[in-house]
């Protein structure tokens, strides 16, 4: 299904995966058919799904899993292409991240993630974001 809820849900998922640490989880929700690509904040991009996935497994074998929530998330598409611009909350940092989804074997799956440092988010008066979102 192609609509900002369902992308939304993916999101969550992202988030879900990262903040519970699960490599496998987070595995599942990057795009296969289609290059991918992640920037951290303070690491040169990487390219490239195993590259990815190392970054990924990199960050999640620590022994405690990030604090990370998500906050703000909207979503924009653009027929197979979704943009979601959030906020991360890490501690006590905030991060803008963007995230590029693309609607893969009948499901949103990642292509790109890029986060870099951000004041504290504003509220957030709008309301087009289903209420299962994670604040």
């Amino acid at each position: 299904m192609i609509d900002v809820a369902t992308v939304l849900f993916a999101n969550d998922a992202f988030y879900i995966a990262f903040a519970g640490g699960d490599i496998e989880a987070m595995d599942a929700l990057w795009a296969d058919d289609v290059p991918v690509t992640c920037v951290h904040p303070g690491w040169n991009p990487l390219v490239g799904r195993d590259d990815v996935m190392d970054g990924w497994q990199a960050i999640l074998s620590g022994e405690v899993s990030p604090d990370v929530r998500c906050l703000n998330a909207h979503a924009r598409i653009f027929g197979e292409t979704a943009v979601v611009i959030c906020f991360e909350s890490i501690g006590e940092a905030y991060l803008v991240a963007t995230n590029v989804f693309v609607f893969e074997a009948n499901t949103w799956k990642l292509a790109h993630h890029q986060a870099g440092p951000s004041q504290e988010p504003e509220q957030d008066d709008e309301d087009d974001t289903p209420p299962a979102r994670i604040q």
